[in-house]
Parts: structure tokens; C-alpha cells; sequence
């Protein structure tokens, strides 16, 4: 039997407050778009892919690594954006296997109007608190992790998104 690789008291006071982050951080996203578009974070972030895709339209496979979902998970919730019109499916002219999920002209305007207050919990929860010199840590040490947690690279986030330096 291996000795179990404890924590300095220096990790472990560092993980308890990431800890906290994991936890407190997805319910008050979720709580202010909920409150002020109906929508829950994922939800949110979903549309934003879709605004951000060339003609607002991705393979369901480029939606879930640019959304860091599962295939299962996101297809329940473009199943629900796609009740509430703001997007539509079809499939894919160039491999008829393959699925297109595209933004609604109503979606467009949702990420849109919600936008404004979202980047502002978002600035108000996390950037704001954060000095300048922070925020690229932060990127920095949420890369290092991403290498272990999507070593092969699937997840938008794992790509080199191509900060400008300062």
C-alpha cells in the first residue's frame, strides 16, 4: 500500500477556496441570467458559440468542444433552446451523418439583450477582483489544468485562444 500524498497546508488552503469558486461560482451565473433572460448558464453559452461560429452554425461535435459539453448533455440542451426558437437542426450537407445546429434569428437577439448583464456578473464575480496581472495568471493556471483534464486538446478552451500580450 502507497503512504497517502497529503497536502501543505499552503494546497490544501488553496484548494478549499477553489473548491469554493467550483461550487459558488456556476450558481450565481445561473441565478442572473435566470433572473434576467430565462436562461441558465450553459444555455448562455451555448447561443454565444453559436453567435461567435461563421453563418452562427457548427457541427453539433464543434458546438460541444466549443461549449466544453458532452454529446448527451448538449443535446438536451439545444433540444430546449431549439423549443424556444432559438436555434434550429439539420443535417449537415457535407456529411449527412453529422448534424447542424444553427442560430435563430430570435437567438441572436437573446445573446444579445443578455450580453450586457452577464458580462457584468461575470466582471462583478470573477475580473473585477482580480488585478490585471491576475487575470493572466489565472488563464495561465486554468491551461496548465486544462492539459491534464483535456490532455487531447477537444475543448475550445484548450486551444491557444490567442491573448495579446501586454
Amino acid at each position: 500500500m502507497t503512504e497517502t500524498n497529503w497536502l501543505s497546508d499552503d494546497e490544501r488552503v488553496a484548494w478549499v477556496r477553489f473548491t469554493a469558486v467550483l461550487e459558488l461560482l456556476p450558481p450565481a451565473l445561473d441565478l442572473q441570467l435566470g433572473v434576467d433572460e430565462g436562461l441558465t448558464h450553459f444555455d448562455y453559452f451555448t447561443l454565444a458559440m453559436l453567435s461567435e461560429a461563421p453563418g452562427r452554425i457548427l457541427r453539433t461535435s464543434a458546438l460541444a468542444a466549443r461549449t466544453n459539453a458532452t454529446l448527451p448533455r448538449l443535446s438536451r440542451v439545444v433540444s430546449r433552446l431549439e423549443a424556444a426558437g432559438f436555434v434550429e437542426r439539420a443535417p449537415c450537407p457535407e456529411d449527412r451523418r453529422a448534424t447542424n445546429v444553427s442560430l435563430t434569428e430570435a437567438g441572436r437577439q437573446k445573446v444579445v439583450h443578455a450580453a450586457p448583464g452577464h458580462l457584468a456578473a461575470v466582471r462583478r464575480f470573477v475580473i473585477d477582483q482580480l488585478t490585471p496581472e491576475q487575470v493572466r495568471q489565472l488563464s495561465d493556471i486554468s491551461a496548465a489544468m486544462l492539459q491534464q483534464l483535456d490532455p487531447e486538446g477537444r475543448m475550445l478552451a484548450s486551444e491557444d485562444l490567442g491573448r495579446e500580450e501586454v
